[in-house]
């Protein structure tokens, strides 16, 4: 883009997650709803010459598995803790989100890393760690006002311009943080981080399994105590927890996709003997009884 262009952002608004990962293209991702209530999502995006901007807010807590587009770098800044978590192509892990819970990212293509010159060795032990700066809130704010501006505004703006600016921002922004690791801190985070990395493979291998939390600690090559503390750290919740509304979250997923057979035999699919228990479990999370679900998708 060298000259004026009329950049267009495209803006969605979803009623589930699936909807949610469907409006967003390019990634490999899995959302699981964790928290109850109606889901409501919204994501902005803008394709400019070698990267893309989005922006997402979700309503309620929300697992989510995900790799980034092939050989891309992201930048990914979470608007709830003003932390930057910077990913590649190789990124693959599970990360559960907090309610209301807002972030903006650019992902750079590799084509455009190539053009200037990025030599992505250079960023080993920085993926999925949280970096703190005090430019994160500032930026965050600005692109998510640019990305209202251009979605209102007819005018022009110049593309290339605004691409190598970001690129800029982006990397004034991680020099910065990087100056503010703490070694100690981050080596005992980078261990949980590594056990959660061996659960989100399996999670993502073997999607329709379910396991008890022995089984989940040897998964993950752990005692039960730093699997439970690994949890802790990262998703907020304990291994039983997530491994229930996992099973709810796979669920659903049948329901609406108009499983053959009733809602028992569904919950039994999922390991859930009780039937009244799952009902009652799945209203809460949902709100909705399992079987408006299944009427819903089936009409």
């Amino acid at each position: 883009m060298n000259t004026a262009d009329a950049l267009q952002v495209q803006a969605y608004h979803t009623h589930d997650v699936t909807e949610q990962i469907r409006v967003t293209p390019g990634w490999q991702q899995h959302y699981r709803q964790m928290s109850p209530g109606h889901f409501s999502g919204e994501l902005r995006c803008l394709g400019l010459d070698g990267l893309q901007v989005y922006e997402e807010r979700l309503n309620t807590r929300v697992e989510q598995f995900f790799r980034p587009p092939s050989g891309s770098l992201t930048f990914c800044f979470d608007r709830s803790e003003n932390n930057l978590y910077l990913l590649n192509e190789h990124t693959r892990n599970i990360w559960i989100t907090p309610e209301h819970y807002q972030e903006v990212a650019v992902v750079f293509e590799q084509a455009f890393l190539l053009s200037h010159g990025l030599n992505l060795e250079r960023l080993d032990g920085l993926f999925m760690v949280p970096l703190g700066s005090g430019q994160t809130a500032l930026f965050s704010s600005w692109l998510s006002a640019t990305l209202t501006h251009l979605g209102q505004s007819q005018g022009c703006v110049q593309g290339q311009a605004l691409a190598e600016q970001l690129l800029q921002d982006c990397l004034f922004i991680l020099d910065n943080a990087c100056q503010r690791l703490q070694g100690v801190a981050l080596g005992q985070r980078g261990e949980a981080r590594a056990i959660m990395r061996r659960v989100s493979d399996w999670a993502a291998d073997c999607p329709e399994q379910t396991l008890n939390l022995v089984e989940l600690a040897s998964v993950a090559g752990v005692s039960l105590r730093q699997l439970q503390q690994a949890f802790k750290a990262f998703t907020g919740m304990t291994p039983a927890h997530w491994m229930r509304l996992r099973r709810l979250n796979g669920a659903r997923r049948d329901l609406l996709n108009g499983a053959s057979g009733t809602v028992a035999e569904v919950a039994m699919r999922w390991s859930f003997w009780h039937l009244g228990r799952f009902s009652n479990s799945y209203r809460h999370l949902f709100k909705e009884l399992p079987s408006d679900t299944l009427r819903r998708a089936k009409s």
